[in-house]
């Protein structure tokens, strides 16, 4: 019996441990080819990725992002970004814009991190800058509203990735999380 209860503790223990989250989860070089690349998502802030309407001037979100390519992040060029507003309340017009350039962060806003060695940078997307880069007006943002970010990440090799040329795993993959995409959405 004394066999039993020891046996059944270290039982307990075994899954207690396989049943944590961590932080080390393997990572599958899926960046098979010389040049390719992505931007890892590392952190957002805040974390619903919602601006307030009632502060909209001072409103922002911002992420943490990790380029990562076959040359530890020596290959960035730049990350592009282009936006477009989506109207989802038309009590006040219809305002919805197409995408138009946004901003292009170079390799240069970007530093060596400690602990991986890949380059970070914060990328913030203020509600401010949005809405004058597509020509509206805080009068045209309501709640509900949603900004829509599409990125592409430029190597100096010349090659771009973006979410219509990268796979399921890095657009949403647990270590990836490379969407290529960000969607702010208009909080009361």
């Amino acid at each position: 019996m004394k066999y039993v209860k020891i046996l059944s503790i270290y039982f307990s223990f075994a899954v207690l441990a396989m049943s944590c989250k961590t932080e080390m989860i393997d990572k599958v070089d899926i960046v098979n080819t010389p040049n390719g690349g992505y931007m890892r998502t590392i952190s957002i802030a805040p974390t619903n990725q919602q601006m307030s309407r009632a502060g909209l001037a001072a409103a922002q979100v911002a992420y943490v992002i990790e380029a990562y390519d076959s040359e530890q992040g020596r290959l960035l060029d730049r990350y592009e970004l282009q936006a477009r507003f989506v109207d989802r309340t038309p009590a006040n017009g219809t305002n919805s814009v197409d995408y138009r350039t946004f901003v292009a962060i170079p390799a240069s806003a970007f530093a060596p991190f400690p602990a991986s060695g890949l380059p970070r940078t914060t990328m913030t997307i203020r509600a401010a800058d949005l809405i004058r880069a597509l020509g509206l007006n805080e009068a045209n943002v309501s709640a509900a509203d949603q900004f829509e970010i599409e990125a592409t990440m430029f190597l100096t090799s010349g090659r771009s990735f973006n979410r219509r040329n990268s796979g399921s795993n890095i657009l949403g993959g647990a270590y990836y999380n490379s969407p290529f995409f960000y969607r702010l959405t208009v909080a009361p």
